[in-house]
Parts: C-alpha cells; sequence; structure tokens
C-alpha cells in the first residue's frame, strides 16, 4: 500500500517568504533522499504543496517566515524561513520528533 504525507505551506503571509520555504523543502527532501520512502514495507511519499492560507496569521505575525502544517499529522510550524527546511525534513520527516522552536499551537 502506498501513503502520501503532505506539507501545506501557507504562500499568502510576508512577501515571498512561504514560496521559498516550500522550494527549500521540495530541494532537501531530495537531497536527503526523504521524498519517497519505504516504512514498515509500505511506500510513502512526501509531497510539499502551497496554499493561500492556513489562518494562522496570529501566530506568524512577529516573525518573519512562514506557517505549514504537516498531513495527516496536523503538526503546525510557524515563522519557518528557508534555513529552517534541513532541520525540518531530517528531524520532522526523517526522525519523526517535531521541532520544538518552530512548532505552534492552533
Amino acid at each position: 500500500m502506498s501513503h502520501t504525507r503532505h506539507l501545506f505551506v501557507c504562500t499568502k503571509q510576508k512577501s515571498g517568504i512561504g514560496a521559498e520555504v516550500a522550494r527549500a523543502l521540495k530541494k532537501e527532501l531530495k537531497r536527503q533522499g526523504l521524498a519517497k520512502q519505504v516504512v514498515d514495507g509500505e511506500k510513502l511519499r512526501t509531497q510539499v504543496q502551497t496554499c493561500d492560507c492556513l489562518d494562522l496569521c496570529k501566530q506568524c505575525k512577529k516573525g518573519h517566515g512562514a506557517a505549514l502544517i504537516v498531513y495527516p499529522e496536523g503538526t503546525v510550524y510557524g515563522n519557518v524561513r528557508p534555513d529552517d527546511a534541513a532541520e525540518l525534513v531530517a528531524q520532522h520527516l526523517g526522525l519523526g520528533k517535531v521541532v520544538k522552536h518552530l512548532c505552534i499551537d492552533k
């Protein structure tokens, strides 16, 4: 069986930062070999998708980054910068660990 995990990145916030974060995440997924994996005998594909609004502006207004949600887990990250992509991919997607300093409560 095959499963797909999605990273929905808000592009409505900040001028262009969401698109930059999405590009950085896609690059890191490929670089770290985590875009397509086999986990416990099942195929897992991870896609990065941009979206207009995640309704998280209140949590991100103070920072200079974008908001994103990892689906289906439902983990919400805020103030994510392109430089955070390597850590997010390695820790959350590679090891299954939440990156606490970027995680926000909805």
